[in-house]
């Protein structure tokens, strides 16, 4: 490699792989991975990542730093053939050398050489040039020669998976989910504090925020259920349970957490709706997504097994796409329904240049103007069997394959 590839052989960064490819004895080509570049926006842009979800999944991407086909080796398909190979077993290999699996391949061609031709021949996705920039003594230098970006999922919703804040992997050995750092952990703290606590002055050993901090960062790192959230409380450890609020206990002299009833008991007194209002901010903040233009969906769903007043309970959701994460919910009762209700729950989000989803219930005209002159917004909607003059025109539009001439 240090003779014969025209970048030479420098260290591998961080965590890496080295693999021959061989007939027999015979040595054919040489490959090397590494890890993922720290910042690349076109790649962070296509995975629609949130920044982060971003640093805490980038391990996951692994990048193809060294291909060499040996000088004198004349095989027809070699190169895209070798590569195949490669990814097909890397994830696998990584895992088991490193106790977890890498979802992503990417790598970096120089356009002035190469075309890419056996990387596009093996699968992988070309994503655009690179602005010309490199990383050098903790700062970016620009070196004027932009390479082009291709990448090549190693499993199956590659990309769900490392988009998705709640989503886990798992291969052998599970890959940790969210984690919220301090900053972001004082900020949740910050809007928990204002929240009014239903329960009586007496017999209270935990406070609202201790039990309402773990709560919520139990639901992002995939806790389902009151049993799920208290076993994420039990293994805490002491540093996070000061920053969440957990009250010293005066024999141990360490931090206790709330058990099963005390977030059953009260998580089932907390107004929702005000909850919802007072996370609506931060949420949005913390999944803001790196794409050109965020998606947010908003649908309805009836809960099983849960009723209100003798009736079922059905909740209208604004999530972002690619995520499980609701950045805001409304009940819609008995005597409203989804489409009264869109606006009011879409009110508060900040939907300024964003795309809003949503099924053929909500194609109608002045919920779609009220999206774009109210909210700057733009829409995606689904037109179905219950606009029957809209479909045939659209029918009629896009039927012809082209566009009809104007006026």
């Amino acid at each position: 490699m240090r003779e014969a590839h025209y970048l030479g052989s420098v260290g591998l960064i961080g965590r890496s792989l080295r693999y021959v490819a061989k007939v027999g004895d015979e040595w054919l080509a040489l490959i090397g991975w590494c890890g993922a570049a720290f910042k690349c926006g076109s790649r962070d842009r296509w995975i629609g990542w949130p920044e982060m979800v971003q640093w805490q999944r980038l391990r996951l991407v692994v990048n193809n730093a060294r291909f060499l086909i040996l000088p004198g080796v004349r095989i027809p398909n070699l190169a895209s053939r070798v590569l195949g190979l490669t990814v097909r077993r890397l994830s696998s290999d990584w895992n088991e050398i490193y106790g977890y699996p890498v979802l992503l391949a990417e790598t970096f061609v120089d356009p002035e050489r190469f075309s890419g031709t056996c990387y596009r021949a093996a699968g992988w996705e070309a994503l655009g040039l690179t602005r010309g920039f490199a990383r050098h003594s903790g700062g970016w230098v620009e070196h004027g020669r932009p390479k082009l970006l291709l990448v090549r999922p190693l499993v199956p919703r590659a990309v769900e998976l490392l988009r998705d804040p709640t989503s886990g992997v798992k291969e052998g050995t599970r890959v940790s989910k969210l984690k919220l750092d301090g900053r972001r952990t004082g900020e949740l703290i910050g809007v928990l504090i204002r929240i009014r606590d239903p329960r009586g002055r007496q017999g209270r050993q935990y406070t609202l925020v201790c039990v309402l901090g773990i709560a919520i960062c139990a639901t992002l790192a995939g806790a389902r259920g009151w049993g799920a959230i208290a076993e994420f409380a039990s293994r805490l450890e002491e540093r996070q349970r000061k920053r969440l609020a957990c009250p010293r206990n005066p024999k141990t002299q360490k931090r206790d957490v709330p058990g099963e009833k005390v977030f059953r008991t009260l998580l089932s007194k907390i107004d929702a709706e005000a909850i919802d209002k007072a996370l609506e901010p931060w949420l949005a903040k913390l999944f803001r997504s790196q794409k050109g233009r965020e998606a947010i969906a908003i649908d309805g769903k009836t809960l099983r097994a849960a009723e209100a007043n003798g009736e079922k309970i059905h909740l209208l959701a604004a999530v972002v796409h690619g995520t499980r994460v609701a950045l805001a919910q409304r009940s819609v009762g008995a005597k409203a329904n989804e489409i009264t209700e869109a606006p009011a729950l879409l009110s508060s989000l900040d939907l300024k240049g964003k795309v809003v989803t949503a099924d053929a219930m909500h194609t109608q005209t002045a919920f779609a103007k009220w999206l774009v002159e109210e909210k700057k917004a733009d829409y995606c909607f689904t037109v179905k069997d219950n606009q029957p003059s809209l479909k045939t025109d659209i029918e009629y539009l896009f039927g012809t394959g082209s566009f009809p001439p104007s006026g």
